[in-house]
């Protein structure tokens, strides 16, 4: 009963925020139509109004990127599964995120067996559970650092870590990391651990988070291999290096 509640109260929400981004379009338009009137201020106080609408152009946008990953967050349920190799998704997101850990001073190390037994997964999905743990690291170590990320072969199927050197977090914010609309960064949406559990959880896995001030942060994700696939694992290391 309370899990249909849930869903009932997801799919308004979700009707609502849609409903929400088709007047932030109407909003959007009549902002940019303003700004063309005062692309060329000729007064001061053309000049303060020009900056008011610019203003009101960033908030906007910042609400639709808001409703866009609440609507990501609400609509993660019933997930089409194909057979994977974890190491290939693993391969592929580094690969897409190795310039911005570059360009933060972030090394990522992976060690990730080639071999590990097939999981069910939605790949966009589960890379973009993945990317916003990658996401948050990064947030996590403003002055550069490290990423490690390992995997092994569990009875009932993989565990996966990735280990960042950051900044840590306090017992206080480590105990509301999961809670939606919850963040201790200033213009965060509070949505991207929510939403990486949520996608975890409808792939039949667990995710938990170990962190210390100072000592930098640990995600575990558990995943159920699929039936016949598990076997013993042989280590293939990779390495996906920042450059000074």
């Amino acid at each position: 009963m309370v899990n249909q509640e849930y869903a009932e109260l997801a799919e308004l929400a979700g009707g609502f925020v849609h409903d929400l981004k088709n007047h932030l379009s109407t909003l959007r338009l009549n902002l940019q139509l303003l700004a063309e009137d005062f692309q060329d201020p000729q007064s001061q106080r053309e000049r303060r109004a020009l900056d008011r609408i610019l203003r009101l152009q960033n908030e906007c946008q910042r609400l639709v990127d808001i409703s866009n990953e609440f609507l990501r967050f609400a609509r993660v349920k019933d997930l089409e599964l194909v057979p994977t190799n974890l190491a290939d998704v693993v391969e592929e997101l580094t690969d897409f995120f190795g310039p911005m850990a570059r360009a933060a001073n972030i090394e990522i190390k992976s060690y990730i067996p080639a071999d590990l037994p097939l999981l069910a997964l939605n790949r966009d999905m589960f890379k973009q559970a993945l990317l916003n743990l990658l996401l948050n690291a990064q947030q996590a170590m403003p002055n550069g650092g490290q990423i490690t990320l390992l995997a092994h072969t569990e009875p009932e199927g993989v565990l996966f870590e990735l280990i960042d050197t950051g900044r840590g977090m306090s017992p206080e914010v480590l105990a509301k990391a999961f809670r939606p609309f919850y963040s201790t960064r200033s213009g965060g949406s509070g949505l991207g651990l929510p939403t990486t559990r949520k996608i975890i959880e409808a792939h039949g896995g667990t995710i938990d988070v170990q962190s210390e001030l100072g000592h930098g942060t640990k995600f575990t994700i558990r995943l159920p291999a699929l039936a016949g696939t598990n076997k013993p694992a042989v280590t293939k290391e990779s390495h996906h290096e920042s450059h000074e």
